[in-house]
């Protein structure tokens, strides 16, 4: 009777079955690194504007509030962008020359609004409400990071499932005073007593239940 089989048959059904397992396992390991990346998230890397705005220097030297420009976001769910009007307020009369601000003047001029593009974004397929995470003492910081440091602006957290749902099983440790949520540092907090003890107390203030905030109909609406 003929053999089907070679000897080796059976050698290279296994090794094929060995590289097969391994080129797999790489695989996932690899798509796995890349979802978590910084290329993949975002995290770090700058986007172009229209002007150069350097919150470093507006926020953090000169000490502008961030609702002087982000004025919706304490009262609908989205932040806002400022109004070109918003930014002649003070470059009507400082650097009025300058070319990096020439955009701002040509939008000005022709009654037409400047473009910003986007650093912080959540997918279309999730709800967020900036309002509520303000009213509740959600600070800037947690999500944006220090953004009084940053000469040009870029994404400080990966805005992945898991970066939500962390902070919703467990918010009190992210909670601050309303009347505070746009203080970048919050360094010494954690060391008073008091202030450790606050998240707990604004949980039962406001109803917080972290096992309502993390089922689906939360943020997928």
């Amino acid at each position: 009777m003929a053999q089907i089989f070679t000897p080796a048959a059976d050698t290279w059904l296994r090794a094929t079955t060995l590289a097969t397992v391994f080129l797999l396992t790489l695989g996932a390991f690899l798509f796995a690194g890349y979802v978590n990346s910084d290329y993949a998230t975002g995290v770090g890397m700058v986007v172009d504007q229209p002007v150069p705005f350097s919150h470093k220097h507006h926020v953090g030297d000169l000490g502008i509030d961030c609702r002087m420009c982000h004025t919706g976001v304490e009262t609908s769910a989205n932040a806002g962008f400022p109004p070109t009007h918003t930014c002649m307020t003070c470059h009507s009369q400082l650097w009025t020359g300058a070319a990096a601000l020439a955009p701002v003047r040509d939008s000005l001029a022709e009654d037409k609004p400047l473009v910003w593009n986007r650093v912080s974004e959540v997918p279309n397929y999730v709800f967020f409400n900036h309002s509520i995470h303000i009213d509740r003492g959600v600070p800037c910081v947690a999500c944006h990071g220090r953004i009084d440091e940053m000469p040009l602006t870029q994404r400080a957290h990966p805005f992945l499932m898991r970066f939500c749902t962390d902070c919703h099983r467990d918010p009190g440790p992210k909670l601050r005073p309303p009347d505070q949520v746009t203080r970048m540092d919050w360094s010494a907090w954690d060391s008073v007593p008091e202030h450790r003890r606050y998240g707990i107390e604004a949980m039962k203030h406001f109803g917080i239940e972290p096992s309502r905030l993390i089922n689906c109909e939360t943020c997928h609406r």
